[in-house]
């Protein structure tokens, strides 16, 4: 292999494996806060829960801005040393919390490691060409993968922490834990790399850095973020209690789930850079947005187990009431059939495999033998049972579906920013990195209230399909505008299907 082929991957390893590490420890919240709340060690409310896993990506998200501009002008690999070697201490100051306040001052410093992305992002892309960087930047950004470690790892280091429960306390080791690998990390990483700089971006003052902002451009792209990288960076977190509450798992066993979704959605995103080369991002876009619109509306129902009133039974005529059993009323010498109440065994029970929700209905008689009713008075009152398992295992195939198409469109926004912004990856991947992690930041927050406020969990989905559908009508409008204006014949074709059409 050339050198310069050598130095570029091993560069991109090193990133790569340096984003992993600091996107688990920015997850941390998401398993810790979980179990102490779980296990009674902290009485957070749902809000709290919400606030303390959403302050971290908080920070992460509104200094990306700031460090992207910082990696343009003094390089990669001094920046995202010092990124994981500020965010150690403070993670180490969470062991030492007892307090909401505590956790949530802690948890905004070991929140800048969230800001590793715009490091790595401009930097990764100085190593490799165009046509080749939506590749490179996916694989970096794999280490999205990260946020799946700490899913599964987490609890299994809780548990063995606080001896499966018999040392509450013990908890305080993980972010030790966490605090100590960082610092590691740091000093491997400033060793297997090198520097390196655009000369274009680091000669440039601070308003001609800033001058891409004030392109729509940007600020759609950042939409676009918002959906996939911020709403995978919040279900990774809120899925763990999701699981805990709705389905009643240990955490652990929420852990392991909610890796299911995250460490494809990492991974894939090597994928979702390679189809984004081949294809373009515009055409990944479609299937991204339109698939997770129509996925998180197929999550919407909850869970339930409801008797509603249905269809009665109505007297047709003025009589006696001359017979009453389950299955008949006779009234007047005419018998009125009922639908008689199901047996015990023929309930509705978690031992079967239900996709859909099912409804059962039957009549119960409310009137007796001898009683005189007129005329379209109830004689039987309608029962409905509506039951929706919302199958622990479909649930999660569907939302590792929802992360696998999240993860491909974190590839195919930032394949975007090279090809449009050239000399200005740090600023505007920086600030598209802002409003994707204050995606991760406010949809925890947005979740807690939701679900405060109606008591379903499944408001979150309602929120992620909004915002996708959101995303795709403004995305096609865009494209229907550009094709106007660069190429209006073949929009008139679209308005018009027939226009072009072989006559026969």
């Amino acid at each position: 292999m050339e050198p310069d082929k050598r130095l570029s991957y091993r560069v991109l390893a090193a990133n790569t494996a340096a984003f992993t590490v600091c996107f688990a420890v920015w997850m941390m919240n998401g398993v810790l806060v979980t179990h102490l709340v779980d296990a009674h060690v902290f009485a957070f409310d749902k809000a709290q829960l919400g606030w303390l896993i959403g302050i971290p990506v908080l920070t992460g998200s509104l200094l990306r801005l700031p460090v992207g501009l910082l990696t343009d002008r003094y390089g990669g690999r001094l920046v995202f040393t010092g990124v994981m070697l500020v965010s150690a201490p403070f993670c180490w100051l969470v062991s030492l919390a007892d307090s909401f306040s505590g956790f949530a001052w802690a948890s905004l410093g070991f929140g800048i490691s969230g800001t590793s992305f715009a490091v790595g992002i401009a930097y990764s892309a100085l190593f490799f060409p165009r046509n080749r960087q939506g590749t490179a930047l996916g694989i970096f950004g794999a280490g999205n993968a990260g946020a799946g470690l700490t899913s599964l790892a987490a609890p299994s280091l809780l548990r063995w922490a606080t001896d499966g429960g018999l040392n509450p306390d013990g908890w305080r080791l993980m972010p030790r834990v966490y605090a100590g690998i960082l610092a590691v990390t740091a000093v491997l990483f400033w060793f297997a790399t090198v520097e390196r700089k655009d000369p274009l971006a680091a000669g440039k003052t601070l308003r001609q850095n800033l001058a891409p902002l004030g392109s729509v451009r940007v600020w759609r792209f950042g939409l676009y973020y918002f959906l996939v990288f911020g709403g995978f960076v919040a279900l990774s977190q809120w899925l763990i209690p999701y699981y805990v509450s709705v389905y009643a798992t240990s955490v652990a066993l929420a852990g392991a789930l909610a890796a299911i979704f995250t460490f494809p959605s990492g991974v894939i995103r090597a994928l979702g850079g390679y189809l984004s080369d081949r294809f373009g991002a515009r055409t990944v876009m479609y299937w991204v947005l339109g698939g997770c619109t129509l996925l998180s509306m197929m999550l919407i129902v909850p869970r339930m187990d409801i008797h509603a009133n249905g269809e009665g039974v109505l007297a047709p005529a003025a009589g006696v009431v001359e017979r009453v059993s389950p299955e008949a009323i006779v009234v007047g010498g005419k018998s009125l059939a009922l639908h008689s109440k199901p047996s015990e065994s023929t309930q509705f029970t978690d031992q079967e495999t239900l996709i859909w929700p099912t409804a059962r209905t039957w009549q119960e008689p409310v009137v007796k033998v001898g009683e005189t009713v007129v005329k379209r008075q109830l004689l039987a009152r309608g029962v409905s049972h509506i039951y929706f398992q919302a199958n622990i295992w479909i649930f999660t195939a569907i939302a590792c579906v929802i992360g696998l198409l999240m993860g491909i469109g974190k590839a195919a926004v930032y394949k975007h920013i090279p090809e449009y912004f050239p000399h200005d990856v740090g600023v505007v991947g920086g600030i598209v990195g802002v409003l994707g992690g204050l995606g991760g930041f406010v949809c925890p927050i947005i979740f807690g209230y939701l679900l405060r406020e109606s008591g379903l969990w499944t408001t979150a989905w309602m929120f992620l399909a909004l915002i996708s559908l959101i995303c795709l009508v403004w995305m096609h409008l865009v494209i229907r505008r550009m094709m106007a204006e660069h190429a209006p014949h073949v929009a008139e074709t679209l308005d018009h299907p027939h226009v072009g059409e072989e006559k026969h």
